[in-house]
């Protein structure tokens, strides 16, 4: 019985091109006590590997955390199988607003503590008890009525190449450390305002509205399904689209366009540029921004230091990066200092 992925990234992005078929990549959460998350992951593995899902799907304690890939012809399977499922029946699924069939290239389904690691001791707060959702067009109203503070609950990298207009976006790494920063910042507003946050799809504003709501905060609302679903509202209903630029996703296409906006800039040059890639020395694989023109001038790398090391030959490459398996953990997503013009 196969509860693991066995294909490497290159084996499966060619089964995909034999295919031939569109592939939609979908997300979708759900808070729910799993009594036993293991028994719980296996079956998805078993079930998700015989429809061709591809992805990245965390199960805990408290629920479910899926970003997935599946062909267009099998969504209908994936649908009726979600709905077997009691806590996941009717369950929104985020449909990516652009589709790329090689967003992931592997199926992994992982045990994790928490499916949004928030590094938080509290289990004194209900996750479940969360603050109100609202649609597009609510999400749009309540911005703009001048007793509500929006807050983008995602970290730096993400909203620096795209946010809704007007909203506040904590300079942090970890979804933990908005918490208290938001907490302090609107500890004396905790009824006098509109507490309104967003992130990607949800997930993390579901858990922080009801940490805050446990803090003592009044009126707490959040985006329902995040940027994602918002997109989708927007086209469809016709809205005012208040977000600018693009939103960060973690998978192959890192972002998706949202609005023609560019609000950030090649974190070498200075030019307008929302555009993340990956440091091309595996031993350092920063995340930054770059500019078509840097990447040429650079060969994709972040520093001239990194531009010498990938000229050598490859095991002396694998020298130099050896005990550095762990290099986001080191240098940070677009926090290191050869950055000239990250913001």
């Amino acid at each position: 019985m196969q509860l693991y992925n066995k294909l490497s990234a290159q084996e499966r992005a060619k089964l995909i091109d034999e295919a031939g078929e569109d592939r939609l990549t979908i997300s979708f959460y759900q808070y729910h006590k799993i009594q036993n998350p293991t028994l719980f992951r296996n079956k998805l593995f078993i079930e998700w590997n015989k429809l061709g899902i591809l992805g990245r799907t965390y199960v805990s304690y408290e629920g479910i955390n899926a970003q997935i890939s599946i062909s267009a012809k099998k969504f209908l399977e994936l649908k009726e199988q979600l709905d077997n499922i009691s806590f996941l029946k009717d369950i929104r699924l985020n449909v990516a607003v652009e589709q790329d069939n090689k967003s992931f290239l592997k199926l992994k389904v992982k045990v994790r503590d928490k499916i949004v690691a928030d590094g938080l001791n509290d289990e004194t707060f209900d996750v479940t008890d969360k603050g109100v959702h609202l649609s597009a067009k609510e999400f749009n109203e309540m911005l703009a009525d001048p007793k509500t503070v929006c807050v983008d609950m995602r970290n730096h990298y993400e909203s620096e190449i795209g946010h809704f207009d007007g909203a506040i976006t904590p300079d942090v790494d970890t979804f933990r450390d908005s918490l208290d920063i938001i907490e302090e910042d609107l500890k004396d507003h905790k009824e006098d305002k509109n507490l309104l946050m967003y992130c990607t799809g949800g997930i993390r504003c579901e858990k922080a509205s009801a940490y805050y709501k446990h803090k003592g905060f009044k009126n707490v609302f959040q985006l329902e399904g995040g940027i994602i679903e918002y997109t989708r509202q927007v086209k469809e209903e016709e809205l005012e689209n208040k977000f600018l630029g693009k939103n960060f996703v973690f998978d192959h296409r890192r972002a998706e366009r949202i609005s023609d906006d560019i609000i950030s800039n090649c974190h070498q040059c200075g030019k307008p540029c929302d555009t993340h890639t990956n440091c091309a020395n595996e031993g350092c694989h920063l995340l930054f921004i770059q500019c078509d023109d840097c990447k040429t001038k650079t060969d994709n790398t972040c520093s001239q230091e990194c531009q010498d090391i990938i000229q050598l030959p490859y095991e002396k490459q694998k020298e130099i990066r050896k005990g550095k398996h762990a290099s986001n953990k080191i240098f940070k997503k677009g926090r290191s200092e050869v950055l000239k013009y990250k913001k």
